[in-house]
Protein backbone atom coordinates (compact mmCIF):
# COMPACT_ATOMS: atom_id res chain seq x y z
CA UNK A 1 0.00 0.00 0.00
CA UNK A 2 1.19 3.73 -0.94
CA UNK A 3 -0.23 6.95 -0.04
CA UNK A 4 0.32 9.90 -2.70
CA UNK A 5 0.50 13.17 -1.03
CA UNK A 6 0.08 16.07 -3.54
CA UNK A 7 0.45 20.14 -2.56
CA UNK A 8 -0.59 22.54 -4.76
CA UNK A 9 0.21 26.50 -4.08
CA UNK A 10 -2.34 28.80 -5.39
CA UNK A 11 -2.27 32.60 -5.84
CA UNK A 12 -3.52 34.50 -2.84
CA UNK A 13 -7.55 35.36 -3.52
CA UNK A 14 -7.84 31.80 -6.14
CA UNK A 15 -8.77 29.68 -3.26
CA UNK A 16 -12.29 29.55 -3.45
CA UNK A 17 -12.29 29.91 -7.14
CA UNK A 18 -10.59 26.84 -7.46
CA UNK A 19 -12.05 24.56 -4.67
CA UNK A 20 -15.48 24.92 -5.88
CA UNK A 21 -14.46 24.50 -9.61
CA UNK A 22 -12.78 21.80 -8.18
CA UNK A 23 -15.41 20.20 -6.41
CA UNK A 24 -17.79 20.39 -9.26
CA UNK A 25 -15.86 19.33 -12.05
CA UNK A 26 -12.55 17.42 -11.05
CA UNK A 27 -13.12 15.32 -8.01
CA UNK A 28 -16.21 13.40 -9.46
CA UNK A 29 -13.61 12.44 -12.43
CA UNK A 30 -10.67 11.22 -9.71
CA UNK A 31 -13.19 9.71 -8.30
CA UNK A 32 -14.32 7.85 -10.67
CA UNK A 33 -10.92 6.56 -11.47
CA UNK A 34 -8.51 7.03 -8.20
CA UNK A 35 -11.64 5.89 -5.85
CA UNK A 36 -9.75 5.96 -2.32
CA UNK A 37 -9.58 9.74 -1.50
CA UNK A 38 -8.07 9.73 2.22
CA UNK A 39 -8.47 13.48 3.07
CA UNK A 40 -8.25 17.27 1.30
CA UNK A 41 -7.05 19.45 3.15
CA UNK A 42 -6.18 23.63 2.83
CA UNK A 43 -3.56 24.92 4.92
CA UNK A 44 -4.54 27.78 8.12
CA UNK A 45 -1.12 27.58 9.32
CA UNK A 46 2.65 27.75 7.76
CA UNK A 47 2.43 28.31 4.11
CA UNK A 48 -1.12 29.52 3.09
CA UNK A 49 -2.82 29.47 -0.26
CA UNK A 50 -2.18 25.24 -0.58
CA UNK A 51 -4.38 22.84 -1.08
CA UNK A 52 -3.50 19.12 0.29
CA UNK A 53 -4.63 16.01 -0.99
CA UNK A 54 -3.71 12.45 0.00
CA UNK A 55 -4.81 9.37 -2.03
CA UNK A 56 -4.49 5.85 -1.36
CA UNK A 57 -3.93 2.62 -3.69
CA UNK A 58 -2.75 -0.60 -3.49
CA UNK A 59 0.74 -0.32 -5.28
CA UNK A 60 2.98 2.24 -7.46
CA UNK A 61 1.35 -0.31 -10.15
CA UNK A 62 -2.19 0.78 -9.05
CA UNK A 63 -1.38 4.16 -9.13
CA UNK A 64 0.16 3.92 -12.86
CA UNK A 65 -2.69 2.27 -13.92
CA UNK A 66 -5.16 4.31 -12.09
CA UNK A 67 -3.65 7.48 -13.60
CA UNK A 68 -3.48 6.78 -17.07
CA UNK A 69 -6.73 5.53 -17.42
CA UNK A 70 -8.17 8.60 -16.23
CA UNK A 71 -5.31 11.06 -18.09
CA UNK A 72 -7.46 9.11 -21.18
CA UNK A 73 -10.70 10.66 -20.00
CA UNK A 74 -11.91 13.59 -21.95
CA UNK A 75 -13.64 14.94 -19.25
CA UNK A 76 -10.00 14.81 -17.26
CA UNK A 77 -8.25 16.53 -20.34
CA UNK A 78 -10.86 19.27 -19.96
CA UNK A 79 -10.76 19.90 -16.76
CA UNK A 80 -6.76 20.00 -17.25
CA UNK A 81 -7.29 22.83 -19.12
CA UNK A 82 -9.05 25.06 -17.13
CA UNK A 83 -6.49 24.76 -14.52
CA UNK A 84 -3.84 26.17 -16.76
CA UNK A 85 -1.84 29.11 -14.58
CA UNK A 86 -3.92 28.08 -11.52
CA UNK A 87 -0.56 26.94 -9.14
CA UNK A 88 1.97 28.68 -8.12
CA UNK A 89 3.71 25.32 -7.03
CA UNK A 90 2.84 21.73 -7.31
CA UNK A 91 4.18 18.98 -5.37
CA UNK A 92 3.52 14.83 -5.23
CA UNK A 93 5.11 12.98 -2.77
CA UNK A 94 5.17 8.92 -2.36
CA UNK A 95 4.42 7.92 1.04
CA UNK A 96 5.31 3.82 1.83
CA UNK A 97 3.78 3.17 5.36
CA UNK A 98 6.56 1.83 8.40
CA UNK A 99 5.22 -1.31 9.72
CA UNK A 100 3.75 0.02 12.50
CA UNK A 101 2.08 2.70 10.58
CA UNK A 102 -1.78 2.83 11.22
CA UNK A 103 -3.62 1.78 8.14
CA UNK A 104 -6.27 4.25 7.00
CA UNK A 105 -8.56 2.05 4.46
Amino acid sequence: MIYEHRTYTLPHGQMQTYLARYEKYGLPIQLKYLERLLGFFVTDIGTLNQVVHIWGYDSMADREQKRQAMDLDPEWIAFKKTNVGSFLHQEVKILNPTSFSPEFF
